[in-house]
Formats: C-alpha cells, sequence, structure tokens
C-alpha cells in the first residue's frame, strides 16, 4: 500500500453580508482542502490556512516527495517535506502546505488503522470540549458595533460558555464596546477579546488597564507577532492573560514565544503551524513552560475535528482531581464550509461538543458540497 495520489480542492463561497475585523474586510470564504488517497482506495482529509491558490500551489510542489510513500510512516513523510523545504521555508505558507498533507495523513492512518485519531495521538483525556464562540466581528464602518447585542445574546442563547469578540478600533471606543458585552452576556460567560494585532505596545496596555474590570480571560494578539519582548512587557503590566501564536510556524516560532515569556496562552493553528504531527511537539514544549494551548481555528469543518482530536489528548499541566474545561475556538460567521461540508455534523450539547469516535479524524466529505463550491482541482 503506497500513496498514490494527491488532489487539491480550492473552495469559495461568496457571503451574504461582508464583515471586517481591525485589519481586512472579509467578503468571501476561499479555503483549500486536500485529498490523499492510496493504492487500495483509503483516504484522508486535510486542509490549510492560508491563501488558497497559494496553499495548493505549495502541495503541488510537496506532492513528489509523499507520492509512492508509505502512507502510515507519517512522520518520515513530515520530516522529509521539513528537511526539503528548510532552505525557504521555515515559516509560512509552505509550512502550511505540509499542515494540509499532514493532517490528511493522520486522518488516512486511522482510518486504516479503524481507530481515531484521538487515539494515534495517545489517547483521550477529555470526551468533551467546550467551544467558545469567535465571532462580534464588525458589521458597519459608521457603527461597528450596531449588531452586537443580537448576536452576544444568540451566543448566550445557543448554549456558549464563552464568547470572544474583535477590538483593535481605537483604546476608547474598544472599552465601550467590551463594557456594553459585558453587560448584555452577563458575569458567568467567559469573555476574550482580540485585536488581531492592531496596536502599539502603549496602546494595547492602556486597553489592557481599562478592561481589567470586566474579567476579560485573555487579551489574544494585542500587539505585532513580532515583538516578543514587548508581548513580555504588557503581560507584566496587566492582570489580563495574554495570547497568541496564530502567525507562528513549527516548534522553533513557538519557542522564541516561549523562551521571551511573551504568552500566557499559546494559540497554533493546527492548519499551518505544521500539522498535528509538529502540534504535538508544540505542546510538549509549551508543557515545559507552564504554558497552555488553545489552537486557533479559521476554515472547514476539518479544521474543527483536527482540534477537536488534538485537545482531547491535551495533557493538564499540572494534574489535579478537579479538571477545568478545555476550551475550541467555535467560529460563528457566516460559512457554508465550515456547516455543511463534511458529515456527521458536530453537535453541541450543554455547551460542549464530543470529540468524534470514527475512524482518522471521525468525519467524512460531502462530495455534493465539493463539488458545488469547487472553483479549482489538481490531480
Amino acid at each position: 500500500m503506497i500513496i498514490e495520489k494527491i488532489e487539491t480542492y480550492i473552495l469559495k463561497d461568496t457571503l451574504s453580508k461582508s464583515f471586517f475585523f481591525s485589519q481586512w474586510e472579509y467578503s468571501e470564504r476561499c479555503i483549500c482542502v486536500v485529498k490523499v488517497t492510496t493504492s487500495d482506495g483509503h483516504y484522508g482529509w486535510g486542509e490549510g490556512y492560508g491563501p488558497a491558490s497559494v496553499l495548493e500551489a505549495g502541495i503541488n510542489f510537496l506532492k513528489p516527495i509523499v507520492l509512492n510513500k508509505n502512507p502510515l510512516e507519517n512522520e518520515v513523510i513530515w520530516s522529509e517535506m521539513y528537511r526539503k523545504t528548510l532552505d525557504f521555508a521555515r515559516r509560512g505558507i509552505l509550512v502550511a502546505s505540509m499542515s494540509a498533507i499532514d493532517i490528511a495523513l493522520w486522518d488516512l492512518k486511522g482510518k486504516i488503522l479503524n481507530l481515531p485519531v484521538s487515539l494515534l495521538l495517545g489517547g483521550v483525556y477529555r470526551k468533551k470540549i467546550k467551544p467558545y464562540a469567535t465571532g462580534l466581528y464588525f458589521s458597519d464602518r459608521n457603527n461597528p458595533s450596531k449588531d452586537f447585542d443580537e448576536e452576544a445574546a444568540n451566543y448566550v442563547s445557543q448554549g456558549f460558555k464563552a464568547i470572544k469578540m474583535k477590538v483593535g478600533l481605537g483604546v476608547d471606543l474598544d472599552f465601550k464596546h467590551v463594557k456594553r458585552m459585558r453587560e448584555v452576556i452577563g458575569d458567568d460567560i467567559q469573555l476574550m477579546v482580540d485585536s488581531n494585532h492592531a496596536y502599539s505596545l502603549s496602546e494595547a496596555i492602556a486597553l489592557a488597564k481599562k478592561i481589567e474590570p470586566f474579567n476579560i480571560s485573555w487579551f489574544e494578539e494585542p500587539i505585532s507577532p513580532e515583538y516578543y519582548e514587548q508581548y513580555n512587557e504588557l503581560r507584566n503590566k496587566t492582570t489580563i492573560p495574554i495570547s497568541g501564536g496564530e502567525c507562528e510556524y513549527l516548534r522553533f516560532g513557538f519557542h522564541q514565544l516561549l523562551k521571551n515569556k511573551s504568552v500566557d496562552i499559546i494559540q497554533p493553528d493546527i492548519c499551518a503551524s505544521g500539522g498535528l504531527t509538529e502540534a504535538k511537539r508544540i505542546a510538549a514544549l509549551a508543557s515545559t513552560y507552564g504554558v497552555d494551548v488553545i489552537p486557533h481555528t479559521w476554515g472547514t469543518s476539518i479544521g474543527i475535528h483536527v482540534a477537536l482530536h488534538f485537545i482531547s489528548n491535551l495533557e493538564l499541566m499540572p494534574g489535579r482531581m478537579m479538571v477545568p474545561d478545555f476550551l475550541i475556538e467555535y467560529d460563528q460567521t457566516e460559512n457554508v464550509l465550515r456547516d455543511k461540508l463534511t458529515f456527521p455534523s458536530l453537535v453541541m450539547k450543554d455547551g460542549m461538543i464530543e470529540v468524534p469516535t470514527g475512524p482518522g479524524l471521525g468525519m467524512d466529505v460531502n462530495e455534493d458540497i465539493l463539488k458545488k463550491y469547487s472553483i479549482s482541482r489538481s490531480l
């Protein structure tokens, strides 16, 4: 049995209404997914995080390294992809392309062995994970928060126990929005803020000080991901935990965050930072620094399945009898590719999502949805 075929699909959907955050506006979803098939017909699915057309080119570049290999030797394949791109791809899109293939290989391996990825990772510490709603993006340039009250109340009515909102429009305006959201959702719901690295250090300190009274669970990407020492300075000037890492790649990038004591929580995107193979190493590295891991997710439900299996295997450090809930990011913006591409659907019940138990990632792709939204396919 060898890897016989690698196919990429660029999936695109135009949104009914665009939304924006501190950096950019979204009017569409455009995502690259990959299917890896063996000579005996087994297959696995993966996805990458980044510009879809560039990811597709990266995956096509990596194909000759992966084809004709034994799919069960996924770590060996990962190492060869890494070594053959090291001179020009220590971070960025080729690492994300590696990630997509690596995820597909884990899904494929689980299906070949008829075992869930969580078990292949080493076992399940938790069968249920608490999703937090990522939303409260800006919808109107003249009145960015005009839909916030209704949206936040909707998340609470659905049973979400944690919500992350966007900031980054200015310290005073952000303070006003955060204050209002705490009033709307009450004191029992976790509230996090994410500025998508919109601020200078002085601005981030000012905002953190102003919103500390609202019991913020973390301040995500407050400043540019390049400024490791500034992250450390911010941590020392606020009681709010600082998080980041969706722009980091490989364990070597995360080591910069950790050794500089930049964050309280690292947020690797498994679909970009090196796949599940590298995510295991990143988590082990974080544990040596006593830093929590809460993956970033954005894309199709393939990426959410990946994160569920990964989080189920995270060891609690330090261990204790009364174990807190582990969190997973659950984007709530318009996204048909998240909602309909895979089956069976993920369901939140009592504020929790169960870790899939089927072979591989515990899901398959709806071929009708795949064809409907595909704008490109490479064989």
